[in-house]
């Protein structure tokens, strides 16, 4: 999980977290309930934001009044719009792309209009309109009346999750409601709940639509039981340019369901959807790096220096095939190898150690076991990214390794000295790492 830092606007701080380190900064702006740490333990949630990190800098936050941020009566849209803008200072972005679901949608839309400067894209899941059924918005979530019921029975089912059985159908269980119903509670009392969606009741941000003047994903599930689609019609209808994808399914959440929004969300962005063809895979990465090379090309020059190379990746292959670990691409003089096992890979690491030592080249090599996404053969995600930065602090001739691989291989008859906490460029939490001994 990561650290938890504070924005301040005013005298209201705002809790955030920011994952990976990727060229675009992605912010993400959630549904009516937040609360950053208890939401990390959702699976389903998890695992799209490490998608999303895997390809961004991902920052998320919780709104003014509820979860790990002050606890200070409801913000207006127009504050928690400022609080957005208090978090991209905190963390340097000076330009970034704005994803907005459900209760979301309204405020990314207001800061994406009022700062186009500061927005590179806005991309709406689910988003809504106007959440108060009318003679002139007949596609709200509720009429006057059934909201002041809604509300008068709010005490009673609050910390109950049941709402999970409405925003995402497709993974409703006793377990994500029981998660879900903890959610509730750790964000905010029942009151604060009623008080904050007599705000959001009331929010319309039709004219804020039209002066949306940046590019523009909308996404919305075609039976969305929370949110009808005709918002999202409206919507692609009003911002100009916009582009507009409909999905079957009948889940609100944008993390729910068939692994579809994402590869639409990361083409928009980045003009790849690698995701579409990916899966999710528990693996060990490896990391190789040759010590030292800028120099040994100046010595020996570029003709001997290719031979030696040809030679070091002949003698990393060889080690990879005795240990059964597969090759995932190679880059200048280092290797990323994943294997279905770790004590395989540090013993595999130590033997390319020996390997390349015996033709007067020195490597280091760095272990990291994760969940990675698999894309066409490809490995990515917080897992590879964190196997990198470790093989970064390893020594010539050093093989080291995360605590989490330390902890697999318990048992293996293998030798780890500990290198103590160490703090990974561009990764929030502190790792504490592990020497092989040879």
């Amino acid at each position: 999980m990561a650290r938890t830092h504070y924005a301040k606007n005013g005298d209201i701080h705002i809790a955030y977290q920011v994952h990976g380190d990727g060229p675009l900064d992605v912010v993400l702006s959630g549904g009516a309930v937040t609360h950053l740490d208890v939401l990390w333990e959702d699976p389903s949630y998890r695992r799209f934001c490490e998608q999303l990190a895997s390809f961004a800098r991902l920052i998320r936050f919780d709104k003014r009044g509820m979860g790990l941020s002050d606890r200070v009566r409801a913000g207006t849209l127009e504050e928690r719009m400022e609080d957005v803008r208090a978090v991209l200072d905190a963390v340097g972005s000076k330009k970034a792309a704005l994803i907005g679901s459900s209760e979301g949608g309204p405020l990314s839309m207001l800061l994406a209009a009022t700062y186009p400067e500061r927005t590179r894209a806005l991309v709406l899941c689910g988003a809504e309109v106007r959440e108060r059924t009318s003679d002139d918005w007949p596609w709200g979530e509720a009429t006057a009346e059934e909201f002041e019921q809604s509300m008068r029975e709010l005490p009673e089912r609050w910390g109950l999750g049941r709402g999970i059985d409405w925003i995402a159908p497709s993974i409703a269980n006793d377990a994500t409601r029981a998660l879900w119903g903890k959610l509730q509670t750790h964000a905010m009392t029942p009151a604060d709940a009623v008080a904050y969606m007599r705000i959001a009741f009331n929010i319309d941000v039709r004219h804020v639509a039209r002066a949306i003047h940046v590019p523009t994903l909308i996404i919305h599930r075609v039976g969305d039981r929370v949110c009808n689609v005709e918002n999202a019609r409206w919507l692609a209808r009003n911002i100009p340019g916009a582009r507009y994808v409909e999905l079957p399914g009948i889940d609100h959440a944008l993390f729910a369901g068939a692994n579809d929004i994402l590869p639409e969300i990361q083409e928009f962005l980045t003009g790849s959807r690698e995701l579409s063809e990916s899966d999710r895979v528990l693996a060990t990465v490896l990391f190789t790096d040759l010590v030292g090379s800028t120099e040994l090309i100046r010595e020996r020059g570029d003709r001997t220096w290719r031979d030696l190379i040809e030679r070091h990746n002949a003698a990393v292959r060889h080690e990879l095939a005795r240990f059964r670990g597969t090759e995932i691409n190679t880059a200048g003089d280092g290797f990323l190898a994943s294997f279905d096992g770790p004590a395989r890979a540090i013993r595999c690491a130590v033997a390319i150690v020996n390997a390349v030592s015996e033709l007067g080249l020195n490597v280091r090599a760095g272990l990291h076991t994760g969940e990675c996404e698999r894309v066409d053969g490809e490995l990515a995600g917080i897992a590879v990214h964190v196997g990198a930065r470790i093989a970064a602090t390893a020594g010539a001739g050093e093989v080291v390794v995360s605590s989490t691989v330390r902890d697999l291989v318990a048992g293996s008859g293998l030798e780890l000295v500990d290198r103590g906490v160490h703090q990974l460029k561009g990764v929030d939490e502190p790792w504490r790492l592990f020497a092989v001994a040879r």
